[in-house]
């Protein structure tokens, strides 16, 4: 008689639900596959990361791809952003989701807590006014004669309130012009670049907003063509070629947090028990070449901070 062959369990089916460029997610899925592999979780083998999903920076498709994505059936969900995680918490009661990086998860109604968020939303978070005023801080620092900042908001974000709320306490007390730009979509740069030379703003600061970030490299063109310094939150990888200075955790550092989260929810542990996590390292990335260029002479005390300096 043959012998029997043995059943082989079931693959874990892990979703993706973003609003960041595909480009942008692929990166992290690369950093996270191998951190995932290193707790014994293999795609193609004991995991299947479904196709991702994301609305690239049209917020308004979320609802849409989160009900499609659940319709899936998978074991767990990643989530990026503020308005994702809303929409997937509409479409499921039932299935873990794990949050990469959303900003202010209190604050805007996603947790009650971060200790035992109870539920089935947890994963790793970030303060966005405390990694804006710092990188606000160091842009000063680097430029202290800067007078004004620009920063680009997403009018569909439902984070964009608060944030900009927090931003005009915080250029106020930095001594700092600041100019909002409203944007809802990708025809709205122009006019918005057209108003920072309106108002002869001397600066710009990026967010981590995906359609901010999707046009990334037309603003840092306007940045270079008019001479302007760019800071954005993030490491390296969100620092255009151009731009003078980041701030922030890596993309690693969320992968990592969010290969720990799958690890633990697919070993049968709840959402809800496992407390929200933070980023605990930070990179600051100066770009020695962008100042040079600005005619900036970056202050040794500040060089000597910087985790990466750019030659």
């Amino acid at each position: 008689m043959a012998p029997r062959a043995q059943c082989q369990p079931a693959a874990r089916r892990i979703g993706f639900l973003s609003a960041f460029a595909r480009a942008e997610i692929e990166d992290f899925l690369g950093q996270l596959r191998p951190m995932l592999e290193k707790l014994g979780w293999t795609d193609g083998r004991n995991i299947a990361l479904l196709e991702p999903r994301t609305a690239a920076g049209r917020n308004e498709l979320l609802p849409t791809l989160a009900v499609e994505l659940v319709a899936q059936s998978p074991d767990l969900i990643l989530v990026q952003t503020l308005p994702a995680t809303r929409a997937l918490m509409q479409a499921t009661k039932s299935i873990p989701i794990v949050m990469v990086g959303v900003g202010n998860p209190i604050e805007n109604g996603i947790v009650a807590r971060f200790v035992k968020p109870g539920g089935n939303v947890t994963g790793s978070s970030y303060l966005a006014d405390e990694y804006i005023l710092k990188l606000l801080q160091l842009l000063k620092e680097a430029a202290p004669r800067l007078r004004s900042v620009a920063v680009f908001v997403n009018a569909t974000n439902e984070a964009a309130a608060p944030l900009v709320k927090k931003l005009r306490a915080d250029t106020l007390a930095a001594g700092i012009q600041l100019q909002i730009l409203e944007v809802s979509g990708q025809g709205d740069f122009e006019a918005a670049f057209a108003a920072i030379r309106r108002a002869a703003t001397e600066s710009i600061l990026l967010i981590p907003e995906p359609l901010i970030q999707s046009n990334r490299g037309a603003i840092a063109e306007f940045a270079k063509t008019h001479r302007l310094p760019l800071a954005t939150v993030g490491g390296s990888l969100a620092l255009p070629a151009s731009g003078l200075l980041a701030y922030g955790p890596t993309r690693g550092e969320y992968a990592q947090l969010a290969a720990r989260f799958v690890d633990r929810i697919l070993k049968g542990a709840k959402p809800g028990d496992l407390s929200i996590e933070q980023p605990t390292r930070f990179n600051l990335v100066i770009n020695a070449k962008a100042a040079k260029a600005l005619d900036l002479t970056i202050p040794q005390s500040l060089l000597l901070r910087a985790d990466e300096v750019i030659q």
